[in-house]
């Protein structure tokens, strides 16, 4: 007789061990399958009538997917809606305002009184009475600041700015603008008393040399170029870096040209996206309609010049840099000991230069494809493609959509970005030290010659960090008035069926302060918002079918679905 095989245990190994998915790792993969944010931030909520306090999970709201998929869907469905919304409006938008209150006339005139008490204080030198009116002042302000107020509140010892005035004079090599007077029209015209069109506009900046048409395929599977340039020694990537800092400026002076050559208040909804070369370009929704011709002029017309102070040649490079002067409190020669001009007292010299140039000419490119300016007709399935369209890389970071497909694109793309770490981006950017220059703000922690900001970072290279750029009267809401409508929309539709929920107003709510032990741990938050999630949709789908009622049995499956 055979005697019985023995099964001999199979030893499980490291390697094995690692393979298995933590529970944060399952908590997270369930997190995402009912869109709820899977990096919670723990906030303390304290309720004053009963003198207890709890936790919960608020979203990151990160806006790129890879990040944390519910968050960035919930901020493109936002955005979405707020591109809908303002494209295709027929009346002008109405932006509700507010009548000061007796409280803030009040306030406001006490701090009048106190600002002039102020200003004697300061003539006399009374520093104990101006030291007693900044507390006063002080309360005030906050005060006010409670009760409503937006915007800055003037200073005690408001300082004038320093304004250099700089020639308004057209540049002669760039053609004429045509003017005309703004008026408050937002709405497009209407054509045949039915047909309200509007536009898609796509600007780009122009060439730094030829690129490479072939090496790399789009999301379609279909061969598109890589970016990479064709003869890497000659692509201009200096002035494609300038042109990448300053693209936000170009910007504002397009808006403000298109306004005067139409003479309407244009209103536009732009995102900004990058190329594969490397540059930004950005897709304008235009509300109503403007002449093609008028279009290219306008485009070949936006300039933008740079008044900064030349930086061609560095004078300083790594390893031999500005020194700081614990004495002096400013930067200095490393051999010479002589401090640096400032970023102020160079623009001063500049000032006495006859027939300066500016620094750097950003424009646009000179050629406008007929696909770069269509008509677009509201509540058509060209409009649902369009808004897709311009709203399909907001869940992406810049690093993703310029994720570089061949060695000659990456080569590329790390050439551009280390110009871009030798290209100050503003007037606080400690780039200008290698230019001998001391920036705004320079301290002894600023580090010479390297500047922290976004504009110099290997995942941006240089785009602006606010993709989305709508105009103020585009529909005449912001994303928290959209989250705020829909929040409310739900409200009502649970109240109309008796679900009343439960008043939170007087809830007290708060970041965890560091050092909390007794936040609970993130597998708990995301465990706590996933049920809650679950029991807020069962809610919605039962008001849903109470205040809608089912008909036959085939029609309530299809009438649940789209709910």
């Amino acid at each position: 007789m055979t005697e019985p095989a023995i099964d001999t245990p199979v030893r499980e190994t490291a390697a094995d061990r690692r393979a298995k998915p933590s529970f944060l790792e399952v908590a997270q993969a369930t997190a995402e399958k009912f869109d709820v944010c899977k990096r919670p931030i723990p906030m303390r909520v304290y309720d004053p009538k009963t003198l207890s306090e709890t936790y919960i999970a608020a979203p990151c709201k990160s806006t790129v997917a890879s990040v944390c998929p519910a968050c960035a869907k919930a901020a493109r469905q936002l955005r979405v809606t707020q591109c809908y919304d303002g494209w295709h409006l027929e009346a002008e938008p109405v932006v509700e305002k507010t009548d000061p209150t007796q409280q803030q006339s009040e306030l406001l005139t006490a701090r009048a009184v106190l600002f002039d008490d102020y200003q004697n204080a300061k003539t006399d030198s009374d520093h104990p009475l101006m030291d007693g009116i900044r507390e006063v002042v002080d309360s005030l302000d906050r005060e006010l600041r409670d009760s409503g107020l937006r915007g800055k509140f003037p200073a005690l010892d408001a300082k004038p700015k320093r304004r250099r005035t700089r020639s308004t004079k057209r540049r002669q090599d760039m053609p004429d603008l045509p003017r005309r007077k703004v008026g408050r029209k937002t709405v497009g015209r209407e054509y045949a008393g039915k047909y309200r069109p509007s536009m898609m506009l796509t600007f780009t900046l122009p060439s730094y040399g030829a690129v490479h048409s072939d090496g790399a395929v789009n999301s379609k599977g279909e061969p598109c170029g890589d970016g990479s340039p064709r003869n890497p020694n000659t692509y201009d990537y200096a002035g494609a870096a300038r042109d990448i800092i300053h693209f936000t400026s170009l910007f504002d002076r397009l808006k403000q040209n298109l306004r005067r050559a139409v003479g309407w208040n244009v209103q536009y909804y732009a995102v900004v996206e990058p190329q594969r070369r490397g540059a930004p370009h950005i897709h304008m929704l235009i509300r109503g309609t403007i002449p093609r011709e008028i279009v290219k002029q306008v485009a070949a017309a936006t300039y933008f010049q740079v008044w900064w102070p030349h930086h061609d040649h560095e004078v300083y490079r790594d390893g031999h840099m500005p020194v700081w002067d614990h004495q002096g409190q400013r930067f200095v020669d490393p051999g010479t000991a002589q401090p640096l001009p400032t970023f102020d007292e160079a623009q001063d010299l500049l000032s006495t230069v006859d027939d300066l140039e500016p620094a750097h000419v950003v424009k646009f490119g000179n050629q406008m494809d007929p696909k770069d300016i269509r008509g677009v007709l509201g509540n058509s399935e060209e409009a649902a493609r369009t808004v897709g369209y311009v709203t399909k890389y907001l869940t992406k970071s810049i690093a993703e959509v310029l994720e570089p497909q061949t060695s000659r694109a990456a080569a590329h793309y790390d050439r551009l970005h280390a110009e871009l770490q030798h290209t100050p981006c503003s007037e606080t950017c400690a780039v200008w030290l290698r230019y001998g220059i001391a920036p705004k703000g320079a301290n002894e922690k600023t580090v010479p010659g390297r500047c922290r900001g976004k504009a110099h970072r290997r995942d941006t290279l240089g785009l602006p960090g606010q993709r989305v750029l709508p105009s103020e009267q585009w529909s005449g809401k912001t994303l928290p008035d959209y989250r705020a409508d829909r929040a409310e929309f739900v409200r009502q539709l649970l109240a109309r069926v008796g679900m009343v929920k439960a008043d939170t107003s007087h809830l007290q709510v708060s970041p965890v302060e560091p050092g909390d032990h007794s936040v609970p741990p993130r597998e708990h938050l995301i465990m706590a918002a996933i049920s809650q999630r679950t029991k807020w949709r069962a809610e919605y789908t039962n008001a849903l079918l109470a205040a809608d009622p089912p008909g036959p049995p085939e029609v309530s499956a299809t009438a649940l679905t789209a709910a």
